[in-house]
């Protein structure tokens, strides 16, 4: 059972360079509704206490509109981001503190189920830490050099959010963690020494980058609307 007030991070920094769109991923609409209001519906849904959204301040105001269209009847707390996601979420987690347990999670993942969030506190309450992943379909070879090596893909697993810990010892880890340029969060309780839990993550619940996984996420999320 969970011990104290669940939290979440949401990080919402991402500026879509890769997809070459003058709107930052997050804020692209699909259906008519921002790929973020998506995202935190879901953890609204999942009986969240206390839900952070981290973002470029110039957003600030296009935030503002969207969440007094979309997200009026919910209390968020927006926190300015950082250089770099690990910077982003250390801002976050200063409006967090303890017992409890937070998720981290990625805005530009919509797809998202509330089960998998409810998941992800479940298991942070009993292990500290839980990291949604989900097994390689695909063979996998490693470059080494010149060449290529083949890998045994069931030792390899692909790494999603939410990415869901012990308050305290997240927040401990991102105090003292020395390299600013972790990807995730895993990594970083994972360098203070600290195991890792894996849960099962999803298969639908992608991270938009490209324009391919904008049109995967508008048959996911249109599956679930049906």
């Amino acid at each position: 059972m969970t011990v104290g007030r669940r939290f979440a991070v949401v990080v919402a920094g991402g500026q879509g360079t890769r997809m070459y769109n003058e709107v930052p991923k997050q804020f692209i609409e699909i259906s008519g509704k921002p790929v973020l209001v998506y995202t935190l519906e879901s953890f609204f849904r999942a009986d969240v206490d206390v839900v952070i959204l981290v973002m470029a301040k110039n957003h600030f105001e296009r935030w503002a509109i969207i969440k007094k269209q979309w997200l009026s009847k919910h209390a968020i707390q927006i926190v300015e981001g950082g250089e770099t996601r690990f910077h982003s979420v250390r801002n976050g987690l200063k409006w967090v503190d303890g017992p409890g347990i937070v998720a981290i999670h990625d805005a530009a993942r919509p797809c998202v189920s509330s089960h998998l969030i409810n998941a992800g506190y479940e298991a942070a309450a009993v292990h500290k830490s839980a990291v949604a992943t989900v097994a390689l379909k695909d063979s996998i070879r490693e470059k080494s050099g010149g060449n290529t090596v083949s890998r045994d893909r069931s030792n390899y697993y692909l790494i999603q959010t939410p990415q869901t810990f012990d308050i305290d010892l997240l927040k401990k880890s991102y105090e003292t963690a020395s390299d600013v340029h972790f990807t995730d969060d895993a990594s970083v309780v994972a360098s203070e020494g600290h195991e890792v839990h894996l849960i099962e993550g999803s298969y639908q619940n992608i991270k938009i980058t490209t324009d391919e996984d904008l049109d995967l996420a508008r048959l996911f999320l249109s599956k679930d609307s049906a």
